[in-house]
């Protein structure tokens, strides 16, 4: 690797410098997972700098989760960062991620009044006058997730990209414009990347994604946003708790979802699951790189005699879902 000293004139530390050149190399692949980082003293020369700040900055790295440095063995590249969020709850990315010490980034990439929204936004909004929002959001300039929302014009009168920067949505529509967000309905499903998101999120063309599709109504019951979350799949990991009391899983026929939200996501993905939970179950949790659910936050149903054979029909569709994973991931360039 070439020579890159450090910037003396900038005002982060020499370790952090170092650190956030060799993440970005990871991140980029010119450091594959499984790689080996060159040596300290390595690093020492392309960077200019003493040993301690290089081991300084191999720390860092090791506590990101980015590096693995085992006794007498060279750092090793990790297959990344994973950041972790709970499908079934109404809450958003933002105060998931807030809650867990992590500052969530946000650039606004588009805010305009949509004169021709898709046919199943207008219908879930119940209008046509929409106006249609896309967001990157980021953590540490890793960009985890391309989120396109579409709001009714008349219950957010004045928004502006500026009150969206680094900010949360749903906070923002509860204390600018009372409006809570307090149920809504859930869906998740494989998608290959196209190639405006797949710009956005630093990936290829096609490369699977991770999509988080749905509807959320305010306290009243009033539809209050639809949208659309692609999700990097080797970044974020969705959780899903489930409770004896509350699990309903079903299949249902692949083209069902994807019907009702116009084409917005690949309907490769085969038949999917439904689960109803309450706002906040307890129980285990589950990979949705391992299954597919859709989560309906509202009032618990009574619990179903017949819950063992739904949990085998919901393995049967995680093996579904992973083999479309593993076809994704086999056709990228």
């Amino acid at each position: 690797m070439p020579t890159m000293p450090v910037d003396r004139s900038d005002p982060r530390p020499l370790h952090a410098q170092i650190a956030t050149a060799l993440r970005a190399e990871i991140r980029d692949r010119a450091i594959a997972p499984g790689d080996t980082l060159p040596s300290e003293a390595a690093l020492q020369e392309r960077f200019g700098v003493s040993r301690s700040v290089v081991r300084q900055a191999l720390s860092t790295l090791e506590a990101d989760g980015a590096i693995r440095r085992d006794p007498g063995r060279a750092a090793v590249a990790t297959a990344g960062i994973e950041h972790r969020r709970l499908v079934q709850r109404v809450t958003g990315l933002f105060d998931q991620f807030s809650r867990s010490g992590l500052r969530l980034a946000t650039r606004v990439v588009r805010l305009e009044e949509a004169p021709s929204p898709p046919a199943h936004v207008a219908r879930h909004l119940g209008t046509r006058t929409v106006l249609r929002l896309e967001r990157v959001r980021s953590v540490d300039g890793d960009p985890l997730s391309y989120v396109r929302t579409w709001l009714p014009a008349d219950r957010v009168p004045g928004l502006s990209a500026d009150m969206l920067a680094d900010a949360s949505l749903h906070r923002l529509l509860e204390s600018h414009f009372g409006a809570q967000p307090r149920s809504g309905r859930r869906q998740v499903r494989a998608v290959p990347a196209d190639p405006v998101i797949a710009e956005a999120l630093g990936v290829p063309a096609d490369a699977p994604l991770l999509l988080l599709e749905g509807s959320t109504f305010d306290q009243e019951g009033a539809p209050l946003e639809w949208f659309e979350s692609w999700h990097r799949s080797d970044r974020v990991v969705f959780d899903i708790e489930a409770d004896e009391s509350t699990e309903q899983v079903r299949l249902q026929p692949g083209t069902a979802f994807a019907e009702a939200a116009g084409g917005g996501a690949d309907a490769g993905a085969g038949a999917r699951a439904k689960s109803t939970a309450l706002a906040e179950p307890g129980g285990a949790s589950a990979r949705a790189g391992d299954a597919a659910e859709t989560a309906e936050s509202g009032e618990a149903e009574a619990p179903d005699p017949s819950r063992c054979d739904r949990l085998h029909r919901a393995r049967e569709l995680a093996h579904e879902l992973r083999t479309e994973l593993d076809r994704l991931a086999a056709e990228e360039p």
